[in-house]
């Protein structure tokens, strides 16, 4: 390394920009076609700490007005799409149940993929075991193919070691998600990833999270709308999981700064979204 003169700092790596428009990837990036189907994350793009965020009801009618498909997703496996429609009612929302796509729906149409007619034994709530009764799984503590963990409220001591002694009989172990915590009005909360880590560490047994920010996630929502990845973006606030789902998936990306990731986070990831911006009311005239 060459002598640098005391009093001056050694020049640090630049930041991470786009791709130069001349490289291959920043050819692949430009050459994008048009955005026909949209997936947005619902909690800090849409909602915030239990309001909507500004121009979210708007850019949510505008989709709807034009008739490009489009999902509402999250990671939380506790309400049912019915539940969460009537809490976005609430907040001036307008759209239908089958908008919104949870990790509960998307796990069940997993297992129901990989084992049709399967028994689970479940800890988890309504939105769970809903979607799991929907596509033909019985819920049961006799021998079931898989233990599947998701959110609840109260995760009781009874049940974690139920699910444990039944993995360690050679149930497969899924999550729903990987969330280690969750928001509530007092603060962080454990939620189902912390959950799947005491059992992993009862059992030995490492879990298959199916979302976010595992791209199945992705794909399921895709197929539900019949969507294509090459014309399809992904909205979310968080870079470590919608980011990275939309990413691995082959989907346009957009980082929102109304929830976790800031601009300075984003930076420091080995990954880009496509684009930043502050806020959904921003992408009204791209619908």
């Amino acid at each position: 390394m060459g002598h640098v003169p005391r009093g001056v700092l050694r020049a640090g790596p630049p930041p991470l920009t786009h791709p130069a428009p001349d490289t291959p990837l920043g050819r692949q990036m430009l050459e994008r076609k048009p955005v026909q189907s949209w997936l947005t994350d619902m909690d800090g793009v849409l909602v915030h700490e239990g309001q909507p965020v500004p121009g979210a009801p708007e850019f949510i009618n505008r989709l709807r007005s034009s008739g490009k498909p489009f999902l509402v997703l999250t990671n939380n496996s506790i309400y049912t799409p019915r539940d969460l429609q009537a809490r976005l009612t609430r907040m001036g929302f307008v759209l239908p149940e089958q908008a919104i796509w949870t990790s509960a729906l998307a796990t069940a149409q997993f297992l129901a993929d990989q084992r049709p007619g399967g028994t689970a034994y479940v800890i988890g709530e309504a939105g769970l075991t809903t979607a799991l009764h929907a596509v033909g799984y019985v819920l049961t503590d006799y021998a079931p193919d898989y233990v599947v963990l998701g959110e609840t409220r109260t995760y009781s001591f009874e049940a974690i070691t139920k699910a444990v002694r039944l993995i360690n009989d050679g149930a497969r172990f899924i999550c729903t998600n990987p969330d280690v915590t969750g928001p509530s009005v007092e603060g962080a909360l454990p939620a189902a990833g912390s959950v799947a880590a005491m059992i992993s560490k009862a059992t030995g047994v490492e879990p298959y999270f199916v979302g976010k920010p595992n791209p199945m996630m992705m794909r399921s929502a895709l197929n539900t709308i019949e969507g294509h990845s090459e014309t399809t973006a992904m909205i979310g606030d968080r870079m470590d999981t919608d980011v990275l789902c939309g990413l691995e998936a082959g989907l346009e990306t957009i980082l929102v700064l109304t929830g976790i990731s800031t601009r300075a986070e984003a930076e420091r990831y080995p990954y880009r979204p496509s684009r930043i911006v502050d806020s959904v009311a921003d992408l009204m005239d791209e619908i």
